[in-house]
């Protein structure tokens, strides 16, 4: 990797760790783009790589708002979900599968617009699991499902425990990755030369992470699921 070619990817990371130290999601979002860009031979090992850093940081700065059993029961419907996205992978193409993700996602976006604030069961838990499952599997986003499920919660709740979901999947895909020789050497070396940039962007988020709360968090969290839904209907019509 050149000079030029590590300060873009580190600029990134920077702003990635940022938004997702701040308002609980995008770290992922933000920075495959760029890394595919520049250099696509880091993915997806370099993201996971700096993502369980930057999780276990935020988990810890809200460890007194985590929700420890609706982590339980997203987790649950993650792991069943990973093999549901496993399964649509077999029956959809990739550019159908995030045309149908992304309007989906916006599509749920618009209903929680009216939606009134509703209390978190293990159904809402399971469902907003299984479907991150699916989706993350299938097309590297699961982020949105999660995030509007804790939308009406506090700042500090939603981070704490999209940090844990997250986390626990991270781990177990990058052991995955490790077992069948998909993480290379040079992947890690650059995950470890790009710690700072990660560690600027969590310590400015750290700064201001207390902004992101209430109608604010609402609106971000919004946003944030909308842009995805974006992402993946622009993928679809590229690789139609």
């Amino acid at each position: 990797m050149t000079l030029g070619a590590f300060a873009i990817i580190a600029a990134a990371v920077v702003l990635a760790a940022f938004v997702q130290g701040m308002i609980g999601v995008g770290f992922a979002l933000i920075l495959v783009p760029v890394v595919a860009l520049v250099d696509p031979t880091l993915l997806p090992s370099l993201v996971l790589a700096l993502m369980i850093p930057l999780n276990i940081y935020v988990l810890w700065r809200e460890r007194a708002s985590l929700d420890w059993r609706g982590t339980g029961w997203i987790t649950a419907g993650r792991l069943v979900g990973t093999f549901g996205g496993l399964a649509v992978l077999l029956v959809l193409v990739p550019w159908q599968l995030d045309m149908l993700v992304g309007a989906l996602t916006i599509a749920a976006v618009l209903v929680t617009l009216a939606m009134p604030v509703f209390t978190l069961r293990p159904v809402n838990f399971l469902g907003a699991g299984l479907v991150s499952g699916i989706t993350e599997t299938a097309t590297g986003i699961g982020g949105p499902p999660l995030a509007l499920l804790y939308q009406h919660q506090s700042g500090p709740v939603l981070r704490a425990t999209l940090a844990a979901c997250f986390l626990v999947g991270q781990i177990f895909s990058l052991i995955a990755l490790v077992a069948v020789g998909q993480v290379a050497p040079s992947q890690l070396s650059a995950a470890l030369l790009l710690i700072p940039a990660l560690a600027g962007g969590a310590c400015l988020s750290h700064l201001s992470h207390h902004l992101a709360n209430g109608a604010l968090l609402r609106r971000l969290v919004q946003a944030f699921a909308v842009i995805s839904g974006l992402v993946l209907i622009a993928r679809s019509l590229g690789a139609a």
